[in-house]
């Protein structure tokens, strides 16, 4: 396309807005609206164009399974707060972590329960983890990080039982057609796992984090504008007698406990039979094979029911528990929101000619051992602006596994440095569902949190750059 660097200005829109106004709401429908009129290039067809994006985006299934999801999640939250299961849960292991280095090691030691999707986990441990965050005065960002670290670097790290995991072997799978190769996409991609050197970074500055022992110095700095962090940041009149009403409930841990270990359970179990469904031989296998997304909402359906049921039997009001379920479901629509202006968004660049345009910025030129490097370096831009890891791989993968190809560099350390992108992306953007989740969950404004997690996120990729092109001379 001759002018696809056009599908460019639409996201230094976004982040140049979002910079400015410490909001990014105002910066995607700006966005989006821009990318819309230079897609049409008329003021009435841009404006049905935008419109149009949107439509398209809120018909698509997989985003609806996963606006579904946000929406009922929120909604079982907030009946798990007003049955007192929050607070409950949250006192009773308030006993049990009164230490940094306690409430940041509880958040990893979630993971063999929480590991299957990132956005299940983030919401699942996230309300808790605020609350003694809160109590134990710990700036929400490290915790947030934490979080984050130990979602987004852990799972795509997993072999086995997780929502990407189908996803990344079928990419590899449709990348490798037409190419001579020895073995399954399947052994690539497990291969490649040892080379996704920007996550397994990340994973240790998580860890170092979390067990090194805070400095005197740095907890003698916390100053009050640091202390902000652990507060609202909304108006103080805002939800003002909600939050007055939960401080009042009674405590009850069981009304948190019965229902996430409910909605495990069927998680699992769920995994398993759709996997089996769809021709699986094994437990590994069904997990690889199952459509998380799907499971997950269906999981969150039945345990929202049963809870429900659960709750009335306890003798909680019917009117608070709906009350509460629409004012938890309502909570995550600032998140609904924001992806949907952000799939619109990418529509919009695609139709400008966004992956045409990376495509050709790097042709087939490069010398076989900057390739695995560059393939992460421009990646990890595209992820930025993107903020999705799946998109960023679905970008990338045909054309590192092409590149690697013909300039025989190594298959699985391209394919590890196109993984390793993505996770650049969607741990540092904005723009990611995982950032954005997160912000929302524990009362960060999005800009700020996002410009931290950036510092960080680019001495690990410094550090995995530098690592690609000592394996790109080695593995020649």
């Amino acid at each position: 396309m001759e002018h696809a660097w056009l599908s460019l200005i639409p996201f230094v829109i976004v982040i140049s807005m979002s910079i400015w106004l410490k909001n990014i709401l105002p910066g995607l429908v700006i966005g989006l609206i821009i990318g819309s009129f230079l897609v049409k290039s008329n003021l009435l067809a841009g404006a049905y164009q935008t419109v149009s994006y949107l439509v398209t985006t809120l018909s698509d299934e997989t985003n609806m399974k996963i606006i579904a999801f946000l929406y009922l999640f929120g909604g079982l939250v907030g009946m798990m707060n007003i049955s007192g299961g929050i607070k409950g849960f949250s006192e009773w292991m308030g006993e049990k972590i009164r230490t940094q280095r306690g409430l940041l090691g509880f958040i990893w030691l979630t993971l063999p329960f929480t590991f299957m999707m990132p956005m299940f986990r983030i919401m699942l441990i996230g309300p808790v983890v605020k609350s003694l965050a809160k109590k134990l005065n710990i700036p929400k960002q490290k915790v947030g990080l934490t979080l984050d670290i130990s979602t987004e670097s852990v799972i795509v790290l997993l072999p086995v039982a997780t929502a990407f995991v189908g996803f990344m072997v079928s990419l590899v799978a449709g990348s490798m057609r037409g190419l001579p190769s020895e073995i399954s996409a399947y052994q690539i991609f497990l291969l490649s796992i040892l080379f996704n050197f920007f996550a397994i970074i990340m994973l240790v500055i998580g860890l170092i984090q979390t067990f090194w022992p805070p400095s005197k110095k740095s907890k003698d700095s916390l100053q009050p504008k640091e202390n902000q962090l652990l507060e609202e940041v909304e108006h103080p009149y805002h939800r003002a007698g909600i939050k007055r009403e939960l401080s009042l409930v009674k405590a009850q841990p069981w009304h948190l406990i019965i229902p996430v270990f409910l909605l495990l359970g069927l998680s699992l179990f769920l995994l398993w039979k759709d996997g089996t469904k769809k021709g699986a031989d094994s437990i590994f296998a069904a997990f690889s094979k199952a459509d998380a997304t799907f499971v997950m909402l269906l999981a969150v359906f039945i345990t929202l029911v049963l809870s429900f049921l659960f709750y009335t039997v306890r003798r909680q009001p019917l009117g608070e528990l709906l009350y509460h379920f629409y004012d938890g479901g309502n909570q995550m629509m600032e998140a609904i929101s924001l992806l949907v202006l952000i799939w619109a968004l990418t529509l919009a660049a695609e139709d400008l000619g966004f992956s045409a345009f990376i495509s050709s910025t790097l042709g087939a030129f490069l010398p076989a051992f900057l390739t695995p490097a560059t393939i992460f370096l421009i990646g990890s831009v595209t992820g930025y602006f993107i903020g999705s890891s799946w998109g960023t791989w679905g970008l990338f993968m045909p054309l590192g596994i092409s590149l690697a190809s013909s300039t025989g560099t190594s298959i699985p350390l391209t394919v590890g440095a196109v993984f390793a992108s993505g996770a650049f992306g969607a741990l540092a953007s904005p723009l990611g569902d995982t950032t954005i989740t997160t912000a929302s969950i524990l009362d960060l404004t999005l800009v700020d949190y996002a410009r931290y997690k950036l510092k960080i996120s680019l001495v690990g990729g410094a550090i995995a750059t530098v690592l690609y092109l000592m394996s790109g001379f080695w593995l020649q």
